[in-house]
């Protein structure tokens, strides 16, 4: 019965098309349809089937507001799997120059579904840590440290029933980075804040205005590279 779940869900990523969707999905944000077909480069009635595949397989969810309707990945754990099976794809070996920077903006700084990841990601992981704003010594949580120091940040720190931090295996850099309710929030409060800014399919530019906030979290920008970038 595994073998056969197994190849079911691997069917449904077997499609270029729904591979696409999925990987256009990862930026966390909802899309309509249309996009998604746009993205994909297939036409809105094809597009609509597929995204009716993904959500019955449990990779979607469909979100209506007003008339509008929107799809987003349905679970950070699907989000998750794809963005496992995402380094398949991503450690082929790069011809030409647009690429190779996609590749190198991607491994610096990237969104990995809601929260960041990269060596920006790994990085904020170390020096929340190193700065005392989390620990690990009773499994992974927030001290009363670091929510002083995110309270500053005005980065909101809520319970509810997603947990508020776990690790995440990066799969650029083999290292954990930060996963849960609290990174997803601070990567919000990032971009609202102009700290960072998406930039294009993924990728997180990080803005000059990122410099204090991210060293009160422990991170030390300029010896990161950060300006340093393509």
């Amino acid at each position: 019965m595994e073998t056969i779940a197994l190849a079911e869900v691997a069917a449904v990523l077997a499609d270029p098309s729904r591979a696409t969707m999925c990987l256009v999905l990862l930026d966390g944000r909802a899309w309509t349809v249309g996009e998604l077909a746009k993205a994909a480069g297939i036409a809105l009635s094809t597009a609509s089937e597929h995204v009716t595949r993904l959500a019955g397989a449990g990779f979607v969810a469909r979100v209506k507001q007003g008339r509008a309707s929107y799809v987003r990945i349905a679970d950070p754990r699907v989000a998750e799997l794809i963005e496992h099976l995402a380094q398949h794809a991503e450690h082929r070996p790069v011809t030409g120059l647009k690429p190779s920077l996609r590749v190198r903006r991607l491994g610096f700084a990237r969104t990995c579904y809601d929260h960041l990841a990269g060596r920006l990601g790994v990085a904020l992981r170390d020096g929340m840590l190193a700065a005392g704003l989390v620990d690990v010594a009773g499994g992974l949580a927030l001290t009363p440290r670091g929510r002083e120091a995110l309270a500053t940040l005005g980065v909101p720190v809520a319970a509810g029933r997603r947990s508020l931090l776990r690790d995440c295996l990066d799969w650029t850099e083999r290292r954990d980075h930060l996963a849960g309710a609290l990174p997803a929030a601070l990567l919000d409060r990032a971009v609202d804040a102009g700290w960072v800014a998406r930039d294009g399919h993924r990728a997180v530019k990080v803005l000059p205005a990122a410099g204090e906030p991210f060293a009160v979290l422990g991170v030390d920008l300029d010896a990161l590279g950060a300006g340093a970038g393509p």
